[in-house]
């Protein structure tokens, strides 16, 4: 495989080769909102929201139709920094995925504010009231907004070494 900063040359033309997507997931109790990165990795862009209970089926089928090089997973927080009380599940639904997807990293990210984020999106793209109340759209744009937020850290971190 060639490292992700490959440039290949071919008469007056440069092909940057792909890379694997990054997937993140903002599980939740009943629902968990899905996002995934071009394969590029530059931009965030919602898939769905899918039943939490069915989201490991979700997560390996989509691992058996596009390259996954990376799964982010919504850290849930408190303000104070302990963990929230959804850390008990999104703590065992990430072994399982190390245990399934062992090439592939999984990694926490704080999803501190995200919900609100997604909300104040909504209202700021213009979305009805009627559908600003749909539970699983703020879970996918939740997703979406965490995923935006790792690949900016991973940028910063690039730019700032």
């Amino acid at each position: 495989m060639l490292a992700s900063n490959t440039r290949i040359k071919y008469k007056n033309c440069t092909f940057v080769p792909t890379m694997g997507r990054i997937l993140a997931l903002d599980v939740g109790k009943k629902r968990t909102g899905i996002a995934a990165t071009d394969p590029l990795q530059l931009i965030a862009n919602g898939l769905t929201t899918v039943a939490t209970i069915d989201l490991m089926e979700f997560v390996l089928h989509y691992v058996k139709m596009e390259e996954v090089e990376r799964i982010i997973l919504g850290y849930p927080k408190r303000m104070n920094n302990e963990d929230s009380e959804n850390m008990k599940r999104v703590l065992p639904f990430m072994n399982r995925l190390k245990k399934t997807f062992p090439a592939v990293p999984v990694e926490l990210y704080d999803e501190r504010f995200t919900s609100i984020l997604a909300r104040q999106a909504m209202l700021d793209g213009g979305l009805k009231k009627k559908d600003r109340r749909n539970k699983a759209l703020v879970d996918e744009i939740s997703a979406t907004i965490i995923l935006q937020s790792y690949l900016e850290s991973k940028r910063n971190k690039l730019t700032y070494k």
